[in-house]
């Protein structure tokens, strides 16, 4: 194996494989990346046997190979090096790295003992605009449950061309609050549904996020089969093991009508939230929202710290009301929707507040309220 490269280049995909690389008891070479060189590329590859990572190395290829090293010895070691060529070879069971007037030789294993990366299953395609894709992962899976105890809460629902959307519905919720994203698709027709581990999700975003950067291909290439989803974008592919389950039908929970709706400017409605969010019992994090009179008014109460009430200007439609919500949910719905107003829909203080932008009807962020 011998293959000569930039310090930008094999940076940049080091950084991509490595994320997922750890450490595990039975399998120590899964702290390990595999390179494989063939004639015609330069791979780098990680798994910790749910997800996979692949990514193509732009080198000029001397001689054939294959071998694993740590993948934490191999970046940081890496992220020290001057802006110069770098010439790595293989000398039996050392990785030989030459770069301006530094010599090093790091211990790995043989790639025989790696587990084998099953290939994508080109079936179920589909193709999305990268930065929509990215974005709309990232507004549903900020709702999904963190601990793993309903797994298929600990997961991402994809809909695709299901009943009612001819495109990709996403959605995320750990019960207490509910997030929806409708996305368009580029190309694709065929039906499917399936749940997609929250870690795929989070890696998906930070790869994505990284490989626009050097990319002019816009688009996303995702595939589906029974257990597994495939994505292909810059010089990476992900595939992951799907979540074995059912989702909830959480449709049925998203309110119709609304007895009141408020619009006011997201940016100062967060301001107020986090004003009234230092005056709540811990643990509870209750603050209550009181709408009228052209007004919403956010207040808490704790017997530790004190109590606050602070108002903004709304545009109401309906009845007056009032409900309580946890202030961190709800915080996490507001960052994640777009443009300058938000809509706060209520029916009563004991069922589901919607929020949602204005004038777009594709994100839906739920929040349960908080029982007095």
């Amino acid at each position: 194996m011998k293959f000569t490269c930039t310090r930008e280049n094999l940076l940049s995909v080091l950084q991509q494989v490595s994320g997922i690389a750890n450490k595990h008891t039975n399998l120590p070479i899964l702290n390990n990346i595999l390179i494989q060189v063939s004639s015609s590329k330069v791979e780098m590859i990680s798994t910790n046997l749910e997800i996979a990572i692949k990514a193509h190395l732009r080198a000029k290829i001397e001689e054939e190979g294959s071998f694993t090293v740590p993948a934490k010895t191999l970046t940081d070691f890496v992220n020290l090096l001057p802006e110069e060529q770098i010439h790595i070879s293989l000398d039996e069971n050392e990785l030989l790295i030459n770069c301006g007037s530094s010599k090093t030789k790091i211990k790995g294993a043989g790639a025989d003992d790696y587990p084998v990366i099953p290939e994508i299953e080109e079936k179920n395609g589909y193709v999305f605009s990268a930065e929509n894709f990215k974005d709309s992962l990232a507004k549903v899976v900020v709702a999904v449950a963190k601990n793993e105890i309903r797994q298929e809460l600990a997961g991402v629902y994809f809909g695709f061309f299901t009943p009612g959307f001819k495109g990709l519905t996403l959605a995320g919720t750990d019960s207490y609050r509910l997030a929806e994203k409708k996305l368009e698709i580029s190309q694709g027709d065929e039906s499917f549904e399936c749940i997609v581990p929250s870690r795929c999700i989070q890696e998906l975003i930070r790869l994505i996020s990284a490989g626009k950067d050097e990319q002019t291909e816009n688009n996303v290439r995702l595939w589906v089969s029974e257990n597994q989803i495939s994505v292909r974008f810059a010089n990476f592919e992900l595939s992951s093991r799907l979540v074995d389950g059912k989702y909830p039908d959480y449709a049925q929970i998203i309110p119709k009508e609304f007895k009141t709706g408020a619009t006011v400017l997201n940016s100062s409605l967060v301001k107020k939230i986090k004003a009234a969010s230092l005056f709540t019992t811990l643990g509870v994090n209750a603050v209550n929202f009181k709408i009228g009179d052209g007004q919403m008014i956010v207040s808490s109460t704790s017997t530790q710290t004190g109590e606050h009430s602070s108002s903004l200007d709304a545009q109401i439609v309906g009845d007056e009301n009032e409900i309580l919500l946890n202030h961190r949910y709800v915080l996490d719905g507001l960052q994640q929707i777009s443009g300058s107003d938000v809509i706060l829909n209520i029916n009563t203080s004991d069922t589901p507040c919607l929020l949602k932008p204005k004038n777009d009807n594709s994100y839906v962020y739920i929040v349960m309220p908080i029982r007095q």
